[in-house]
C-alpha cells in the first residue's frame, strides 16, 4: 500500500523546528511532508543531521558550530566599529562642510552620529554627499538619480538616502520626487 503524504507548511520555522514537528507527526502514526528550501522532507525518513546535510551541505553540529563563529565575528566587528564612532563622527562632519551648503551643516552634525549608530553604519552618509556634491555642481535629477541607482541599496537605504538628499540639498525635493519607485 502506497503512504499518502500531507502536505504542511511551516514557514518562518527554523529547519530544527521543522524536523522536530515531523518527528512529533511520526510518532503519532502520520505521514507528512514539509518543503524547506526547495526541499522536500517527510516524517517517516526524517534525521536532524540528514536534512541539515540536505539543505546546508553539512551536519547539524557543523552548522551550528558555523553559525556560533559568525555570531562572533560579527559582535567582535561591531564592538571595533562602535570603538570608530568618535573619529568618524568627526571625519563625517568633515566631509559634509566640503559638499553641503552652510545652512545645513547643523542639522547635518545632528544625524552624522545616528546614521553612524545604525543598521547601515553611516553607508548612507557617503551615498548622500555623492548625490549633493553632483546636484549642486550643477548636475542635474538624471544624472543624481543614475547615482542612486548605481549604488545598489536595498529598498530601506534607497528611501533613506533620498530622504537624507532631500533634507540636505536645495535641490533636494525635486530629486526626491524623480526618483520615486
Amino acid at each position: 500500500m502506497e503512504k499518502t503524504y500531507k502536505k504542511i507548511d511551516y514557514l518562518g520555522t527554523s529547519l530544527k523546528e521543522v524536523v522536530y514537528k515531523l518527528w512529533e507527526h511520526q510518532k503519532n502514526g502520520a505521514f507528512v511532508s514539509t518543503e524547506f528550501n526547495g526541499h522536500i522532507l517527510y516524517s517517516d525518513e526524517v534525521s536532524l543531521n540528514g536534512a541539515y546535510r540536505e539543505i546546508t551541505g553539512r551536519t547539524y553540529f557543523e552548522a551550528e558550530e558555523e553559525n556560533r563563529k559568525w555570531h562572533e565575528n560579527y559582535e567582535r566587528e561591531e564592538r571595533e566599529f562602535k570603538a570608530t564612532i568618535p573619529n568618524l563622527i568627526i571625519e563625517w562632519k568633515e566631509k559634509g562642510r566640503k559638499v553641503l551648503e552652510e545652512t545645513y551643516w547643523n542639522f547635518w552634525d545632528e544625524i552624522v552620529p545616528i546614521r553612524l549608530s545604525d543598521l547601515y553604519h553611516g553607508m548612507e552618509l557617503g551615498c548622500c554627499l555623492d548625490i549633493v556634491k553632483v546636484l549642486n555642481n550643477g548636475g542635474n535629477l538624471k544624472e543624481a538619480k543614475k547615482i542612486i541607482e548605481d549604488q545598489n541599496h536595498s529598498g530601506m537605504s534607497y528611501g533613506l538616502v533620498r530622504n537624507m538628499v532631500a533634507n540636505f540639498c536645495k535641490q533636494g525635493k525635486e530629486f526626491f520626487e524623480y526618483t520615486k519607485l
